[in-house]
Formats: C-alpha cells, sequence, structure tokens
C-alpha cells in the first residue's frame, strides 16, 4: 500500500516537473527566444501570456521590450577650434531584433558595454569635426535677442558671439545616426543620444575664466564710458540750461531797476523843479559828501562852498 502512494506521489512530481518544463509566460514588458542545445528554435516570442515548449531539451531567454537608458562617462574631446572639452552624454534604446541580440551580445550587460565603445567613438568623432559653439548652443536666438534689445550694443560687441551653422541638437542627430548603422548589427534601435553637459578640462579652465572675466570687464568699462559721455551732455545742457535762466533773470532785473531809477529821478527832477533853493542846498551837500572826506583844503571862512556850513 505504502510503495503504490509513493508511486503515485512520484508520478505528480514528475508530471509536475513535466509540466513546469514545458509551460512558460511572457509578460508585456518581455520577449523571448527559445534555444535547444544553444541554437535558437523559430521566430521570437513577443506576445505576452502563456506559451508551451519541448520540456527539458529547450530553453527560454528573456530580453526587455521598453526603452532602456544608457548613460556614459565624461570623456575628452578636442574641438575643430583647439578646445578640449568634457562631453557628458546620454542615450534611450531598445532590443529591437531578440535573435540577433542573443547571437551578438547575449546581455545586457554585455550590451551596455558595447553601446559604450560605439557611442563614445562616434561622440569623439562628430564633435571633433565642429567648433566648440556648435555643442553649446541649438540656434543664433541670442545674437537677435541682443541687437533687438540693447541699444548700447554695436556690431564690435555682436560681432564677438559667434554664430552657429549646426547646433547642439543636430550634433545629438549625427552621433544618433552614426552609432545606428553600428548597433544594427546588434539588434539594437538607438532611440536618441543627448548631449547633457559641456565643460572645459580642468589646464583650461580657469584661463577661459580669466578671459571672461576680462572680456566682461572690458564691455563693463565700454557701457561705463556710455554713460559717462551721456553725463556729460546731461550736465551740459543742465549748465546751457541753468545760463539761460540766471541771464533772463538778469536782464529782467536789470530792466526793474532801469524802470525804478527812471521814475525816482523823474520824481527827484520834479521836486527839484518846484523849489530852486533846496536844488542848490542838495547839490551842495553832494558836493560836500564826494569832496571833504577825501581831500585837505585850506579856505576862508567867508568862501562861497562853506557858506552852508556857516552858523552865522
Amino acid at each position: 500500500m505504502s510503495g503504490k502512494v509513493g508511486f503515485i506521489a512520484a508520478a505528480i512530481v514528475a508530471v509536475v516537473a513535466l509540466i513546469n518544463s514545458s509551460v512558460y509566460i511572457v509578460n508585456e514588458a518581455q520577449q523571448a527566444i527559445i534555444t535547444q542545445f544553444g541554437q535558437i528554435m523559430g521566430k521570437p516570442v513577443t506576445d505576452a501570456g502563456i506559451h508551451f515548449k519541448a520540456p527539458f531539451i529547450q530553453n527560454v531567454s528573456y530580453f526587455d521590450k521598453r526603452i532602456l537608458h544608457w548613460d556614459g562617462d565624461p570623456a575628452q574631446v578636442p574641438t575643430k577650434d583647439k578646445k578640449f572639452i568634457l562631453v557628458d552624454t546620454t542615450a534611450r534604446w531598445r532590443i529591437k531584433d531578440p535573435e540577433t541580440f542573443f547571437k551578438a551580445v547575449k546581455n545586457i550587460r554585455l550590451a551596455l558595454q558595447r553601446i559604450t565603445g560605439i557611442l563614445d567613438g562616434k561622440t569623439k568623432n562628430v564633435i571633433s569635426n565642429y567648433n566648440l559653439v556648435e555643442a553649446v548652443r541649438n540656434t543664433n536666438d541670442i545674437i537677435e535677442k541682443v541687437k533687438q534689445n540693447d541699444e548700447t550694443t554695436d556690431e564690435k560687441v555682436t560681432g564677438e558671439i559667434e554664430p552657429v551653422t549646426a547646433g547642439r541638437e543636430k550634433l545629438s542627430q549625427q552621433i544618433t545616426a552614426q552609432a545606428q548603422i553600428e548597433l544594427d548589427s546588434l539588434g539594437i534601435e538607438l532611440v536618441d543620444v543627448l548631449i547633457t553637459r559641456i565643460a572645459y578640462v580642468q589646464e583650461v579652465e580657469d584661463k577661459v575664466f580669466d578671459r571672461m572675466i576680462s572680456e566682461r570687464n572690458r564691455i563693463a568699462e565700454k557701457t561705463r564710458s556710455v554713460g559717462k559721455g551721456e553725463e556729460a551732455k546731461i550736465l551740459g545742457q543742465m549748465n546751457l540750461d541753468l545760463k539761460e535762466i540766471e541771464s533772463d533773470a538778469y536782464r529782467q532785473s536789470q530792466e526793474i531797476m532801469g524802470k525804478a531809477d527812471a521814475e525816482a529821478i523823474a520824481i527827484y527832477a520834479e521836486s527839484l523843479r518846484g523849489n530852486a533853493e533846496f536844488y542848490e542846498f542838495m547839490r551842495t551837500m553832494d558836493a560836500y559828501k564826494k569832496t571833504l572826506p577825501k581831500s585837505n583844503l585850506v579856505i576862508g571862512t567867508d568862501s562861497e562852498f562853506l557858506k552852508l556850513l556857516d552858523r552865522n
């Protein structure tokens, strides 16, 4: 009896093992290939669900269907204008052909190594054919904005901003296109490549910063010079306006004083015409005022000049 139970248990275990060995599940994010003794059997399985294979002698290899990420290490690259920079790139990719991928690289780890070698080489190849500015900017909008918005900027200043002919985005597209040619043989589709960071190598960074500071100081000095010119122009106009105001005020004051003197003289003359003795008295007093304090005179007491001082 116990032998019969043992046989049934062994049979059940064998059936379960047979089922486990012949059934496999592919989820929505996966694709799979079946191999038998190292050889690929049939087409890749890309549909999600339960699938069957020959038990024990066939194996299942799963590959991701989703878009995967690659992040490279910063690489030193010389540009066409002889500037050494560090370029940091990142990329998105996916397994396009699982069969080719399995034959070429077997797994994700080896695939990332191959992608690194290919993208590093293509990045250096593309960027070294262009000036630094092409890897920094996408458009010439900055030049147009400077021309439109900065009224103090002349042709000399705007000319120092180098225009781009390709731009950072097109360089990324060229890297993608060149790398894709080699990645096709690995069953990999390169979705896109992005240049995430551009930096000078340490040896030249200080020199570049010094040059940038010098250039900013030159532009600042030019701006200050323009400001001083405007200041002198404003002060000159202010002084001119002040002199015109002072001149007009002086003219008006002289006219008022002249009118007042004329009226005083008229009143004085009118008073003198009415009294001859008073006129003679005033004239004599004016003569005393002008002569006596400044002169030493020897005159007799009966002099006509001193008759007003004679008490008798």
